[in-house]
């Protein structure tokens, strides 16, 4: 069946509209998952909830321009690299980076669990080496042993939570 036969089909055209709906028209998930960073990292930044961020990463339609800059925002490469190009590869300088950050988080861990001074010495010389490749790494953190990091201003959940009075007081009968 020829190109015209098939187009002159009337389902035809819900097919072609259907597999290209289907086929997504962005990598925001390898991206992420390429910068090593979590759906729930990039739902906190995005102020919204996780469930979101999944439903992005997954959508096949077109996401809007706003969604898109808001992710290249928070991954920090360039928007060009979160749609899908026609080799469906990431660009080398992205693959580059990647690799430099997860360099880097591991040496910042070295550096932090460095029990010796030599230890800590050659962990140090690696990660002002790696600033002076990549001065961007700078802001980088080492890998996070369990959970998220907060920063030094940030308060955890316990001292948010409110306790009921009663439970405060104590009772004497």
């Amino acid at each position: 069946m020829s190109i015209f036969e098939r187009s002159a089909d009337v389902g035809a055209s819900e097919e072609v509209r259907t597999r290209v709906n289907q086929r997504s028209l962005h990598r925001l998930a390898t991206v992420r998952s390429l910068q090593r960073m979590s759906r729930c990292t990039v739902a906190r930044r995005m102020n919204v909830d996780v469930a979101e961020i999944r439903r992005q990463e997954e959508e096949t339609s077109d996401l809007s321009l706003g969604v898109l800059y808001q992710w290249q925002k928070i991954l920090d490469v360039p928007i060009a690299e979160l749609l899908v190009d026609s080799d469906g590869s990431l660009s080398q300088p992205l693959r580059q980076r990647a690799q430099l950050i997860r360099l880097m988080k591991t040496a910042l861990s070295l550096l932090e669990k460095a029990d010796s001074r030599s230890e800590r010495r050659m962990a140090q010389i690696l990660v002002d080496q790696l600033i002076a490749v990549m001065p961007e790494l700078e802001s980088i953190s080492a890998w996070n042993v369990v959970g998220t990091r907060r920063t030094l201003d940030e308060l955890g959940v316990a001292a948010v939570r409110t306790f009921p009075e009663h439970l405060l007081v104590e009772r004497r009968a």
